[in-house]
């Protein structure tokens, strides 16, 4: 019964994609379940379209190519969803590689929690890191979480995870695409979903590894990425017209900057490695106050495609 679709968006990054997609070939026990592969080359020019062809003998199911010249994170998953009717979705982002018993190990926790969408620990690779921030770095851009599979009550972001179509991706669009260049898209379509009585689940053997390329492995970068994590709780509350919640998020956000921040100064005077840390946390803090539009940091569609010609230099 093959009733399960890999979605992997790609955005000019060749030697990643090709270690994801390569990943996925190898994944075990699974062999009746995965329909295809669908790969979403989000780049103007289509420039994934070669690798794709040239790794597609190796496939042990049909590799589908999906050009969506419009770059932007949610434009990106909603070609993928278009190119299959498959009622199973899992996600995969072209940074990470799939452990061998990644889909099965999803597949197993969905059956078994009865969630609507299920996700998977992720290791953060930051090779390029200075050293005193690669120990942040990797936790930054990894995921942990309970040690045993099972339902959830926050989730997390798209990559790594299998959704079930008709409830968590209603409708020919899911995902948002005004959120395109910040990103956000998996926030808005989880906060419906909860609204929507939707279960989260967990599954603790799905692990991926996501590797965070030179020009994201920055303290700058991840600063702006926690700024962001920091504005969506204030965000959805908004969304919600919570305006009681988002007073509370504020509140919550000022207390943060003020305990944190002068943590992080002080470990900043010491010279301590640690800092990265507070640092981390002062942003949150102050997303949840800068949370209106006009704010937000953009981190795909045109603006990563400006980082990654600027990465050439």
């Amino acid at each position: 019964m093959a009733d399960v679709a890999i979605i992997v968006p790609t955005l000019r990054r060749p030697e990643s994609l090709e270690r994801a997609l390569r990943s996925l070939f190898g994944q075990a026990g699974v062999a009746d379940r995965v329909s295809e592969i669908v790969v979403v080359d989000n780049d103007p020019p289509g420039s994934a379209a070669d690798g794709v062809e040239a790794l597609r003998p190796l496939s042990p199911w049909p590799l589908v190519y999906v050009h969506a010249p419009r770059p932007g994170v949610a434009t990106a998953r909603n070609a993928g969803l278009a190119a299959t009717a498959a009622p199973l979705i899992a996600f995969l982002d072209d940074d990470e590689a799939a452990s061998p018993g990644w889909l099965a190990a999803l597949l197993e926790a969905h059956e078994a929690t009865g969630a609507d969408a299920v996700f998977g620990p992720i290791t953060g690779r930051a090779p390029d890191a200075k050293p005193w921030l690669k120990p942040w770095l990797e936790r930054f851009f990894g995921r942990e979480g309970p040690e045993r599979t099972g339902l959830i009550e926050t989730p997390f972001g798209c990559g790594n995870s299998l959704m079930t179509r008709a409830t968590a991706l209603p409708g020919p669009a899911p995902f948002d695409s005004a959120a395109d260049q910040a990103g956000g898209e998996d926030d808005a379509l989880f906060a419906a979903l909860k609204a929507r009585g939707g279960r989260f689940g967990w599954a603790a053997d799905a692990r991926v590894e996501e590797f965070a390329p030179a020009h994201r492995a920055t303290l700058a970068y991840a600063l702006a990425r926690a700024f962001a994590y920091g504005q969506g709780p204030s965000q959805t509350a908004a969304a919600a017209r919570d305006w009681p919640g988002v007073l509370r998020w504020m509140v919550i956000g000022a207390g943060q900057t003020v305990v944190w921040g002068t943590t992080a100064a002080g470990l900043t005077v010491i010279g301590s490695p640690k800092r990265a840390e507070f640092y981390d946390r002062t942003a949150r803090g102050v997303g949840k106050l800068f949370w209106i539009k006009g704010f937000e940091p953009h981190f795909y569609g045109a603006r990563e495609l400006a980082r990654l010609e600027a990465a050439k230099v």
